[in-house]
């Protein structure tokens, strides 16, 4: 009876999970930039070199 409590006890427990999700969506978000570097850096130059242009007509 006391182990049948304590095996309840156990499952129903929730401790700690919401530290196990942070750790899953922090894994998948650092999977998806390590699979998408290139890509992201593309994108990242070409803003860039739109702020730059855009920002020499200014002065």
């Amino acid at each position: 009876m006391k182990l049948r409590k304590e095996l309840k006890a156990f499952f129903v427990e929730e401790d700690g999970v919401g530290v196990i999700e942070l750790v899953l969506v922090l894994v998948v978000l650092i999977g998806l930039v390590i699979i998408f570097k290139k890509q992201i850096t593309v994108l990242l130059e070409n803003i860039f070199k739109e702020i730059n242009s855009q920002s020499k007509e200014v002065y």
